[in-house]
């Protein structure tokens, strides 16, 4: 199913269902495909929002994790949400817990999966290697447990990011910026629930990370899925949205 991209001012975003709003954010190479079971699953409870990220549009001093939260900060001012539940994937992720730290009182739950903000290995300064599609295919396979996930699709589509040479300079840039920007004990402020669901088998924000998010977050809960990559809500849709749906049912209403 294609959805409607929606424009309000200079934000994009797209919005299905009604409900408590669930604030979708994606990461480095997301598109709206990742969320699409997603999607499909939670507009029956709730009000599935995903704001477009502007990685590609700001300027380059600006293309960071902090100013990503900005941009999620004054989206969510205009809309006008509240008590949103903010669920990030890895950047994604990040950048949540960046905004949430100082809007705690506006998110009423957060969920990470394969997020970064602590550790991540990723394709980092290998991105110059432009051209090898084959190279590009084999880093792409890497976010996930079964590589067939990894469709002719998805590829192409990294594929050519990375071969326009100012987006491959921003992917650079978010990515340091990520490394650069650790969380650390900041993540002990965080008091709203926040639900961790990991991959067993992550090798970009492998499960240590996920241990270590468990460990600084004072109100979190830790699932695992098997045979999972970094990407679970992708890669096994069903058990995903089944560990969502009871976590955000014991904090509905």
């Amino acid at each position: 199913m294609e959805y409607e991209i929606k424009h309000f001012g200079k934000f994009k975003y797209v919005e299905e269902g009604e409900g408590e709003p669930l604030v979708l954010l994606h990461g480095l190479f997301g598109a709206l495909s990742n969320f699409k079971d997603l999607i499909d699953h939670f507009k029956a409870t709730h009000r599935v929002i995903i704001p477009m990220l502007p990685l590609y549009d700001l300027t380059l001093p600006n293309t960071t994790v902090s100013g990503l939260a900005k941009h999620v900060q004054k989206f969510i001012d205009a809309r006008g949400l509240t008590n949103v539940h903010l669920l990030g994937n890895s950047l994604g992720g990040h950048v949540g817990l960046v905004y949430a730290l100082n809007h705690q009182d506006i998110i009423k739950t957060i969920t990470l999966t394969g997020s970064s903000g602590l550790f991540e290995n990723g394709m980092g300064e290998t991105y110059p290697k432009r051209g090898d599609y084959e190279y590009i295919k084999k880093k792409t396979e890497l976010t996930f447990y079964d590589p067939n996930v990894a469709t002719k699709e998805l590829v192409d589509e990294v594929y050519s990011i990375v071969n326009n040479r100012l987006k491959a300079l921003k992917i650079i840039s978010l990515a340091r910026s990520a490394i650069k920007h650790n969380l650390g004990d900041e993540l002990r402020d965080i008091k709203v629930p926040v639900c961790l669901i990991w991959g067993q088998n992550d090798t970009i924000t492998p499960p240590m990370v996920a241990e270590e998010f468990k460990s600084m977050l004072p109100n979190s809960e830790l699932h695992w899925i098997d045979k999972c990559g970094h990407a679970p809500m992708m890669e096994v849709p069903g058990e995903f949205n089944t560990i969502l749906a009871s976590f955000l049912a014991k904090h509905h209403g």
